[in-house]
């Protein structure tokens, strides 16, 4: 997922890149000499290509789940290059001298947009057309088998689905003509159907598992996965209902090293003191319309389970009327709920309400980027209930996280499984490019005050 998105960014880098240089050409009918591509011109082509891809990023050019369609691209691709058109507009207002002339912003942001819908429809393409895409033989035909199925014929990536084959007596709800014979065996069933990848994708695999057929295919060069492990490569997620503490153990991932935790652990504190630096003069504002609105403390202070379920306290600006739980205990937050304020509202949807939590991120408690800190009352509760829920406190908790910009709101117990397959996925592929990626998510959560409660 996160590998389609560099291959995507990448491209248009290229093209921004392409676009100047073409708009140079056409303009003054020379291709700009070495020493151009210095000093201040150097300082214009970054501004240029850093914008143009902020403005893509903004208005969702780049999904992590799947390629966009041609109209939808270039419905996008055209509002991108509007946007970048007026903030360059404004950078080079105040910054004259990293200015292109008129019609070379112009002409350049025209160009690299058709660059742009063009590199990004070939990749649509591959995505959606058999010639381009690997296809895929299920091997299975029950429930588990019919839902990854599902996936693939769902069309998001670029895989097709060549079948199934029925090796157990697995309830199947297509039709018959769906499923081979137990007569074709498998490695001759994936050479007529030229896979690319077999899913294993069996209920029940004891007594009934073809090895020698399965290990045929590896060695013929077929690549094999499980059905958690396809689950994960398409949705972003982990299948928690089919996952065994064996696969958690010899599955790539999970390894979190002191190098990273160290590197982690600077940019948090780097980019926690900065954000508390450019929010200070916001902050008497704040305080005086959570004073104005209802009377209690400005902060709000809470009890949170963090790393290695040692208990923290979290900060946040007070959203809700003092004393808010006092008649019911612990309880989700609801939609429309009543206990929360008019600025509380505000607040909560723009998520300035969790601008204090960059302290706990400061005294190490927490990180930018991490599992959702929960309270202990429902940890304790959601830990009998939800096989593997301890595992998300193998890590920090965050003030954003890929469940958290993945999947809304959460306020049930299925809303808890829901997120936590996206933590367990977050902890199992934890790079410093994806925390990147998921800050510039939460950054169009915020601007679009998307999911808050």
């Amino acid at each position: 997922m996160v590998k389609r998105v560099l291959i995507l960014i990448t491209g248009d880098a290229v093209a921004a890149c392409l676009a100047l240089i073409l708009a140079h050409y056409v303009l003054y009918g020379f291709l700009p000499a070495g020493e151009e591509l210095r000093e201040i011109h150097l300082v214009r082509v970054i501004i240029f290509i850093f914008t143009s891809l902020f403005s893509s990023f903004l208005v969702e050019i780049y999904y992590l789940n799947r390629f966009l369609g041609g109209k939808e691209s270039a419905v996008r691709i055209g509002t991108s290059v509007i946007f970048s058109f007026f903030v360059l507009s404004v950078i080079y207002h105040f910054r004259p001298l990293h200015m292109y002339g008129g019609w070379m912003l112009v002409l350049a942001l025209v160009l690299f947009g058709s660059l742009q819908l063009a590199w990004h429809y070939l990749c649509y393409l591959s995505s959606r057309f058999s010639a381009f895409a690997r296809r895929v033989l299920v091997l299975g035909t029950g429930p588990l088998a019919r839902q990854i199925g599902g996936l693939i014929t769902a069309g998001n990536q670029n895989y097709v689905l060549s079948g199934y084959v029925d090796c157990t007596s697995e309830t199947f709800d297509q039709t018959s003509a769906e499923i081979p014979a137990l007569a074709v065996q498998l490695y001759e069933r994936v050479k007529n159907s030229r896979a690319h990848k077999i899913v294993i994708s069996l209920s029940e695999r004891r007594g009934i598992f073809p090895l020698q057929e399965v290990l045929t295919c590896k060695f013929s060069g077929i690549e094999v996965v499980d059905a958690p492990s396809f689950y994960e490569q398409m949705t972003g997620k982990l299948l928690l209902e089919n996952i065994t503490p064996s696969w958690f153990i010899f599955s790539q991932g999970f390894r979190v090293t002191i190098l990273l935790r160290i590197m982690k652990r600077v940019v948090d504190i780097v980019c926690a003191a900065l954000i508390l630096l450019a929010f200070l003069p916001f902050l008497p504002f704040i305080v005086l319309l959570i004073k104005l609105d209802s009377p209690g403390p400005v902060l709000f202070r809470q009890q949170r389970v963090g790393a290695r379920e040692k208990p923290f306290t979290i900060y946040k600006f007070r959203t809700m009327k003092a004393d808010a739980e006092k008649g019911t205990g612990a309880v989700w937050a609801s939609k429309d709920d009543p206990r929360v304020t008019k600025t509380g509202e505000f607040l909560r949807k723009s998520r300035i309400d969790e601008i204090p939590q960059l302290f706990n991120v400061l005294g190490g408690s927490m990180s930018l980027v991490g599992p959702r800190p929960e309270r202990p009352e429902f940890v304790e509760k959601l830990k009998e209930i939800i096989p593997y829920y301890s595992s998300r406190h193998f890590v920090k908790p965050g003030v954003t996280g890929w469940a958290q910009v993945s999947y809304p709101y959460g306020a049930s117990v299925d809303d808890a499984i829901e997120k936590l397959r996206y933590d367990l996925y977050y902890i199992k592929n934890l790079t410093l490019i994806f925390d990147l990626m998921i800050i510039l998510e939460t950054i169009k959560v915020v601007l679009f005050r998307r999911g808050g409660r």
